[in-house]
């Protein structure tokens, strides 16, 4: 199976609905995953704590917690983060271990939309991207290169991506507490922020926007 079948795979009868979003169970999409590569992978990274104990969550200031968990499929690794939240969506101030299981794997979903599955639900779509297919064409009509066809569904995919990543980063400045902790978080995701700024800068815009405007009301608390 390749990214432009994932893209257009049907998972709509899989999609769990709450508080009027979507979500992909992540049992049925690890289980499309393995369909599509019997040799896909996802890998939960931990972290070391001052005690030198480990723990499968990022602690963020304040309490809160961010996981991080790595696909891959097709030898390809992608890696998303999400909030450790609670059912309206807001970041959970010491997740207790069902709370961090949870997010995990709707991290790990949300890495498999990274790699085309069920990637229509994230943009807010209700039908999945439908393949290429061949309509029957008059004579003088060349048919589609491949390759520039394989290449746009390669951008489609990047920007999808690149989209995620930036809700991420946005995600992120809503529950961090100092402007240390922005600035380390920038400084984290440096080189996909400049791949942001580069290839597309309508998403970078947005936030950089966002981390200075956070950035500037810490300033002004700081200086009250």
């Amino acid at each position: 199976m390749t990214i432009s079948k994932l893209l257009a795979l049907d998972v709509s009868k899989h999609v769990e609905k709450k508080n009027n979003l979507s979500y992909l169970s992540w049992s049925h999409a690890w289980a499309e995953a393995l369909k599509a590569d019997p040799l896909a992978t996802f890998h939960v990274e931990t972290f070391e704590r001052a005690d030198g104990t480990t723990i499968p969550y990022m602690e963020v200031n304040g309490g809160t917690g961010m996981v991080w968990v790595r696909v891959t499929i097709f030898g390809k690794e992608m890696t998303c983060f999400l909030p450790v939240m609670d059912h309206r969506n807001k970041p959970i101030p010491n997740p207790d271990s069902f709370q961090v299981n949870t997010a995990i794997m709707r991290c790990m979903a949300k890495a498999l939309a990274l790699h085309g599955l069920g990637l229509n639900i994230y943009a807010g779509e209700d039908l999945p991207m439908a393949e290429d297919e061949e309509e029957p064409k008059k004579e003088e009509t060349k048919k589609e290169d491949p390759v520039v066809k394989a290449a746009a569904v390669h951008s489609e995919l990047d920007r999808a991506s690149a989209e995620l990543f930036a809700d991420g980063m946005v995600e992120f400045v809503l529950i961090c507490k100092t402007e240390a902790g922005l600035k380390s978080y920038w400084k984290a995701n440096q080189t996909k922020i400049d791949d942001l700024k580069s290839n597309h800068p309508d998403l970078f815009t947005r936030v950089r926007d966002v981390f200075s405007e956070m950035k500037a009301k810490f300033k002004e608390n700081a200086s009250e």
